[in-house]
């Protein structure tokens, strides 16, 4: 199955570290990260884990739940965690997603038989409140992923979400964004009555909105 931009988010009841799951239950009204790894007690995602373990709060800030998933078993995780404490200095503080059947991975398409036709590759779903896929990413197990750059995203999204708005090239919180093409200027008159910078007619530049 491919999980598509826009697509509802597959719905799984799955064990987790943290006891069993029903996904959309589970996410309620927040948004998502589901991110798998290749195996458990491999290098990459072992740093990769805690990482994601010591910005925990800045996704909660963000109302996003984070969750992994491999293919082992729970018990193979429990006994991983101890190792990502000890060598990463922060303790697993999301659930992490039993798949031994490969049931979720199935769903979500994270296994490429022409890379690995047992291991799941580095994917990562951002799902929104309303269960939509907002964005997918999808990376080799070899490198590890840039989670700052999934924040600024989730960052990009949230905005976007509420105002008719787009981010430019390397956007961070607090830049300026773009006037959405769709929005003709008369409605962007009612929608930003502090005005904008007209760059080209299509390139209507002007302070995030909500800062």
């Amino acid at each position: 199955m491919t999980v598509r931009l826009g697509d509802v988010a597959p719905d799984f009841t799955a064990p987790t570290t943290q006891g069993e799951i029903s996904f959309h239950e589970w996410l309620g009204d927040s948004w998502g990260v589901l991110f798998s790894h290749p195996k458990d007690f491999t290098p990459v995602c072992t740093t990769e884990l805690g990482y994601v373990a010591k910005i925990k709060p800045e996704f909660d800030k963000r109302n996003v739940k984070v969750i992994g998933l491999s293919v082992d078993p729970v018990d193979s995780h429990v006994k991983w965690e101890e190792d990502i404490a000890e060598t990463q200095g922060t303790p697993v503080n999301f659930p992490m997603i039993g798949d031994p059947d490969r049931k979720v991975a199935d769903l979500y398409d994270m296994i490429h038989p022409n890379a690995n036709d047992t291991l799941t590759v580095r994917s990562v779903f951002v799902i929104g409140a309303d269960k939509k896929v907002k964005l997918t990413l999808t990376y080799p197990a070899s490198t590890g992923r840039n989670f700052e750059e999934i924040l600024r995203v989730i960052d990009s999204l949230q905005l976007t979400a509420n105002y008719k708005v787009a981010t430019p090239a390397n956007w961070e919180d607090g830049d300026d964004v773009i006037i959405g093409a769709a929005v003709t200027d008369d409605e962007a008159k009612q929608l930003f009555p502090q005005g904008w910078t007209t760059v080209k007619p299509y390139l209507r530049v002007l302070p995030q909105p909500n800062k």
